[in-house]
């Protein structure tokens, strides 16, 4: 077993969130891959809701992290109660992987609360493996890609199917511009995780990578831009420059240009293109909470 230090104990209140329609695919979605989420539909008006909220929070900040919790208020996010086909509040539900497994409407009992969080505490735990991932992700970040690199393989022995693991392996790969032996991690991925966000999101990464072994200097691609507003090319060709430049807020605004500019040339691939870009970075990380932003507003204009 990977032996860790112990973490520091959480501030209370910490596991527990406000959730909207901008953010519910990073902190439900994507976060219910790594930990239970419970997501607690709610209105100011309810009083059964001022009853199960503080109820429902003690319990999930009573397990320190091993569960968190979202809050949605169903009148400021009208769309996503729909979307979820919230009828009535409260609505609760729970999410793992990604998806909804369990769930209830209106007040319980605390027994009943306890028990409910206690059966999604069995799912997240994994005998210390999220601490060495965390471990292994801090060393990846440290620049520590060696270490990183072995830590992420021992977890991978004990737990065959963890995906971050596999994702953090093959983005050390990536680091080092072996891109290859990146591709073979990923090939052997379980099929049952093969669909996980972080190992797509390495996929996309190594597919930016091999564009810009190709890309042309920035200044030319940027000068043959401003002389033909129109060449759809060298819009496209100036993003993939700018990323392999590593400037990646660049690539995007260059592609949401080109985007402006023709959204259908090519099959729309200035589109296709910054999905490839979102994809490759966290789903809360600000250049990619910007840019869909920015997309949206330009596909429904």
């Amino acid at each position: 077993m990977i032996e860790l230090g112990q973490s520091a104990t959480p501030d209370a209140g910490a596991h527990v969130i406000d959730v909207t329609e901008e953010n519910f695919m990073a902190e439900v979605i994507e976060m219910s891959n790594t930990v239970p989420v419970i997501v607690d539909f709610w209105a100011p008006w309810c009083g059964p809701c001022k009853t199960l909220g503080p109820a429902l929070e003690a319990a999930v900040n009573a397990a320190g992290g091993k569960v968190r919790m979202a809050k949605v208020d169903v009148d400021k996010n009208q769309m996503l109660a729909g979307q979820m086909r919230v009828q009535s509040v409260p609505t609760v539900f729970a999410f793992w992987e990604g998806k909804p497994i369990d769930g209830f409407q209106g007040a319980l009992p605390q027994s009943e609360i306890d028990a409910f969080v206690a059966k999604l505490l069995d799912l997240g735990d994994d005998g210390g493996l999220d601490a060495a991932v965390e471990a292994a992700d801090e060393m990846f970040e440290a620049g520590d890609i060696d270490d990183a690199a072995q830590t992420y393989a021992a977890i991978l022995e004990e737990d065959p199917k963890n995906a971050p693991s596999f994702a953090g392996l093959a983005k050390c790969h990536v680091a080092q511009n072996a891109l290859d032996e990146a591709e073979a991690v990923l090939n052997g991925v379980p099929v049952e995780i093969s669909k996980h966000a972080l190992i797509e999101a390495v996929f996309a990464q190594i597919a930016l990578a091999r564009e810009a072994e190709n890309a042309g200097p920035v200044a030319e691609l940027s000068a043959a831009v401003e002389a033909d507003p129109a060449n759809m090319q060298a819009r496209l060709d100036l993003a993939t420059a700018l990323h392999a430049d590593g400037d990646i807020q660049g690539a995007v605004d260059a592609l949401l240009a080109a985007f402006k500019q023709d959204r259908d040339w090519n099959e729309g691939a200035a589109k296709e293109q910054l999905f490839k870009v979102f994809d490759s970075l966290k789903p809360n990380d600000p250049i990619v909470l910007n840019g869909r932003r920015k997309l949206s507003s330009m596909i429904f204009v």
